[in-house]
């Protein structure tokens, strides 16, 4: 019963082709939507989560689906534009009449779905969204992951406390909540120990050239740059400022989490740069490994943090099906609000008041290309 649609926006009068337009939602099956950046400049981000939703979704209609109905899982592309998403998270409510939505990875993405979701009631998760204000645009909206004031404060601690550094620079990204409430909560923790901050400056998602702010950074000699933004910017930051002549590592939080990162800067330009994380799959722990195991036997490549926290968003709603009272948005909403110590590959998840999970972080640097963990942080 599950399907998965791959629908560029653009083709949406064609889209009536395949679901049906009007006219009351078919409950015999359980309809999950699904809005994704598969394609643009954090596509990686987009596929990894997709993979792994599909697999949880496949998973739980293999063992029997909930309640004895099968999941269908209907994914559009927004093309990893807030406009996009507008059209895809409407889409998904009004004509394909989902019972509920997990999406996106992009904070500012998820921020322009959640007052969609809201208004209509239907309950949607994101998986990695960790800026606060996404959560903040009501009961129906729910996270799978940490929140920033939490990943920037890892950051700022580990810089000082075990990295013993004291002058940071912070370059940010002007376009993205994610990088602006990173920054702010890292600048704000990293003095508050003691730190200094001796240069901010900034860029705006989609630029590729960096070579103006790296040189006045580089004046004010810090000895770490924190640059919490996405990984095709950061990718051509690192190139660049390796070419200055700039050696202190760059630092930053799970936007970081892309093979396309290497390919974009080179192993070499980011040797010795840290970044805060949700997972890594080199934990010992079984519940890691066990989807570590089936994500390669299904897909064929090792997941990403992405990947398992699509994975345990996609987790988290089945078992909240499993207890609701109905398939009606309000029965599901406080089910999904109801999730206590839910056994996530990033962690065991209960949910506060304000809908958001606190769990650990794990910090990693990268070394000889990969990224190795160096430290888990607890909240």
């Amino acid at each position: 019963m599950r399907k998965r649609l791959f629908l560029p926006l653009g083709l949406l009068a064609l889209a009536g082709l395949f679901t049906a337009c009007s006219g009351k939602r078919d409950d015999s099956v359980i309809r999950v939507g699904e809005f994704s950046s598969l394609t643009g400049s954090e596509a990686t981000f987009g596929i990894s989560t997709h993979e792994a939703l599909t697999l949880a979704i496949d998973q739980a209609n293999a063992a029997g689906g909930v309640n004895g109905k099968k999941l269908q899982l209907i994914t559009l592309d927004n093309q990893g534009k807030p406009d996009e998403t507008v059209v895809a998270v409407t889409r998904l409510i009004n004509q394909d009449k989902v019972h509920a939505i997990i999406g996106e990875v992009a904070s500012s993405r998820s921020l322009a779905a959640a007052p969609i979701c809201q208004a209509a009631k239907v309950p949607m998760i994101s998986p990695a969204s960790t800026n606060v204000a996404v959560t903040e645009k009501g009961d129906y909206i729910f996270r799978a992951c940490f929140i920033d004031p939490f990943q920037g404060k890892v950051m700022a601690d580990y810089a000082f406390n075990a990295l013993k550094l004291r002058r940071a620079a912070i370059l940010r990204d002007l376009k993205s909540d994610y990088s602006m409430g990173l920054s702010d909560v890292f600048k704000a923790r990293f003095t508050q120990l003691g730190g200094q901050v001796v240069a901010e400056d900034s860029y705006s998602g989609g630029d590729m050239d960096f070579k103006a702010q790296l040189t006045n950074i580089r004046a004010k000699a810090p000895q770490i740059i924190y640059c919490p933004g996405y990984y095709t910017e950061v990718g051509l930051i690192a190139k660049q400022a390796r070419a200055l002549g700039i050696n202190e590592p760059l630092a930053g939080g799970d936007g970081y989490d892309s093979p396309k990162l290497a390919e974009i800067a080179g192993a070499a330009a980011l040797e010795g740069y840290y970044y805060s994380n949700h997972y890594t799959p080199e934990s010992d722990d079984p519940r890691v490994q066990g989807f570590v195991k089936q994500y390669v036997e299904r897909w064929h490549h090792v997941p990403d943090a992405l990947a398992a926290l699509g994975y345990d968003a996609g987790g988290m709603l089945v078992e909240a099906l499993k207890r609701s009272k109905s398939l009606n948005g309000p029965d599901l909403r406080d089910a999904i609000a109801a999730t206590k110590a839910y056994p996530g590959v990033t962690g065991d998840i209960t949910l506060d008041e304000h809908r958001n999970p606190s769990k650990s972080a794990v910090v990693l640097k990268i070394t000889g290309g990969k990224a190795r963990f160096v430290a888990t942080v607890k909240p």
